[in-house]
């Protein structure tokens, strides 16, 4: 590894990361069966919402595969190329030309794109409008040429530099900070949106409204937002955190994701409960997800919180 990079050894770097990783991986299997189970309990296979479903899955599948890779690569690191491998362990996991590093590297873009597509999904459903929509679909395009051409000097590199100062580098960088930028843009036009419904129609809902549902949206970009803004700060500082931080942001994406869809689900539990409930005070404890779109001049087909989210 070149001189301008500063942190932890990254033989050390990869233990960590890959132990860390395993710990989120395991909440995300965990969140993975519970969004599937919201999805799919007491609901004809006719009313699942398949694209929805199919994300989850997509998520699944790429945040497994990231895992796998990241497992594969500690075991010839550490193991298998340990006393041939020219420099030992910290110049394996340093040379990024290797084929494992790229496949690596493509799963996380594909999983950051697929995730970010969603959030800007969500905005658009919810705001209706192309106006607003286009700023975050120029930034999730921005994600995609600079992922792409990120992947594409990994596949042609010959020989391992310093990513930090490097070509690859700076698509590295730009990927990163149009990561940050899409979401926290995306999620705070969504959150915005739902705040400024729930105060139009204020004078014929209960107190509680949708907060929670825009609480646990502010929450899901946050822990994604500070995943990256770290990641950032690392990559500016040339730091070897960099790598721990890339490799926790898959499992950490994924959580994310399901966390709101589980939420929703709760709120939707506790409405029927509530209903069901002799005697309930609506106004006090009730947390409706259901609104007319006319009254609020939103052009939704669906009169359904959870939908717009979807």
């Amino acid at each position: 590894m070149a001189s301008t990079d500063t942190g932890m050894p990254l033989d050390a770097a990869a233990i960590m990361s890959t132990v860390l990783e395993g710990i989120l991986y395991g909440f995300s299997v965990l969140m993975f069966i519970g969004t599937i189970w919201t999805f799919t309990y007491k609901k004809r296979m006719r009313d699942v919402n398949r694209p929805i479903a199919a994300v989850a899955v997509f998520l699944f599948l790429l945040s497994t595969m990231h895992m796998v890779i990241d497992i594969i690569r500690v075991e010839d690191g550490l193991v298998k190329y340990r006393n041939t491998f020219p420099g030992g362990p910290a110049a394996f996991f340093a040379d990024y030309t290797q084929e494992t590093y790229v496949v690596k590297t493509t799963v996380i873009l594909m999983q950051t794109l697929l995730a970010d597509g969603v959030v800007v999904y969500r905005c658009y459903v919810v705001w209706q409008s192309v106006w607003v929509a286009i700023l975050p679909c120029m930034m999730w395009c921005a994600i995609a040429v600079c992922g792409s051409y990120m992947v594409y000097d990994l596949s042609l590199a010959s020989d391992a530099e310093s990513v930090f100062t490097n070509q690859t580098g700076r698509w590295v960088a730009a990927f990163i900070v149009f990561t940050f930028a899409t979401n926290l843009v995306s999620s705070g036009l969504l959150a915005y949106r739902i705040w400024t419904i729930e105060r139009s129609v204020s004078t014929i809902r209960t107190r509680r409204g949708i907060r929670p549902i825009v609480r646990v949206l502010v929450d899901a970009a946050a822990l994604y937002s500070a995943t990256t803004f770290s990641a950032i700060i690392c990559f500016a500082l040339s730091n070897n955190g960099t790598y721990v931080i890339g490799d926790l942001i898959n499992p950490i994406i994924s959580i994310a994701f399901y966390m709101v869809f589980i939420r929703i689900a709760i709120n939707k539990d506790t409405q029927k409960f509530l209903s069901a409930v002799p005697g309930t005070v609506e106004t006090d404890r009730e947390i409706p997800l259901h609104y007319p779109m006319q009254t609020l001049q939103i052009a939704c087909r669906e009169n359904d919180t959870s939908s717009w989210l979807k």
